[in-house]
């Protein structure tokens, strides 16, 4: 079923242990390779695609079930951390650069992502409290979005501090 494989993001959600981690790492992975392809502006768009179509296979997946976020379905992982990412690899698209120059940011993005997604404050909780589709997507977009804050702000102060 092409629902099952989208929302698992081609079976990554069956890894264990911490399958969300696991489909967080697929999508570092993935938003490099788009990032090479075709720079922030190919990943920029790519998010909103995976979202919406990681929406609708979500809601296919779990359709009639109990769960309506089993720990298999990571295609939210990967539309969040996209965003989380989306500074680092604005920064290299912009200056030009290799985008593994900025090989901490994309470390932070990841780590800040699953930190927001796991522990899911303010917003991140609302949206997971949700208990469809919708809510399954929209808190790790939250996450990412948190992610991305925070991980601009450690950008900043250490070329502000440091440099």
């Amino acid at each position: 079923m092409i629902a099952q494989l989208i929302a698992t993001t081609c079976g990554a959600g069956y890894l264990r242990p911490a399958p969300g981690t696991w489909g967080s790492f697929v999508a570092v992975i993935l938003a490099l390779a788009l990032h090479y392809i075709g720079g922030f502006p190919l990943l920029f768009i790519a998010t909103f695609v995976v979202f919406f179509v990681g929406w609708w296979a979500t809601a296919e997946v779990t359709r009639g079930k109990e769960d309506h976020d089993p720990s298999e379905v990571v295609i939210d992982e990967v539309a969040g951390q996209w965003i989380a990412l989306w500074v680092t690899s604005y920064g290299a698209h912009s200056m030009g650069i290799d985008p593994l120059a900025l090989y901490p940011g994309w470390i932070a993005g990841f780590l800040f992502f699953r930190l927001f997604d796991i522990t899911k404050p303010n917003l991140i909780g609302w949206a997971d409290r949700r208990g469809d589709a919708l809510g399954v997507m929209l808190d790790d977009v939250i996450a990412g979005v948190y992610a991305a804050i925070a991980t601009g702000l450690l950008a900043a102060l250490y070329h502000m501090v440091i440099l």
